[in-house]
């Protein structure tokens, strides 16, 4: 994250006041994907750990094993953060269908799948 900053300012300074704000975005934020079930039909998050920046995305993806859904840990999140805001309502039944969420505050989050916690599908997202 520091380094994303970093390469920010630099273009911003090697670019001119002018084309500042056309440069920043390219740095500003990105989107990590994970699958949700692994492609031979693990009931896993793939990746089981995601590291981020504030401000970035994460984007899971309904991949095998369904239905699935991501619920955050209330015990396992930022203080300050409101689990049901970043957790989700339903489950997604279709391959292909996703779930998005931004995430401003640093910290470690831990989720789950809620159909198959038993069987291990956790993860954890790391906010710096």
């Amino acid at each position: 994250c520091d380094r994303r900053n970093a390469m920010a300012r630099a273009a911003q300074l090697a670019a001119g006041v002018a084309a500042t704000f056309a440069s920043t975005s390219a740095y500003a934020a990105e989107t990590k994907s994970v699958k949700m079930g692994t492609d031979s039909g693990l009931l896993v998050f793939e990746p089981a750990k995601t590291s981020i920046c504030k401000g970035d995305t994460v984007k899971w993806i309904n991949n095998k094993g369904g239905p699935h859904n991501v619920v955050f840990d209330e015990d396992a999140i930022p203080s300050g953060v409101d689990v049901e805001s970043i957790s989700m309502d339903e489950q997604l039944g279709e391959v292909g269908d996703e779930f998005v969420r931004s995430f401003q505050t640093a910290g470690t989050y831990e989720y789950y799948c809620e159909p198959h916690r038993g069987a291990g599908m956790a993860g954890v997202l790391t906010v710096a």
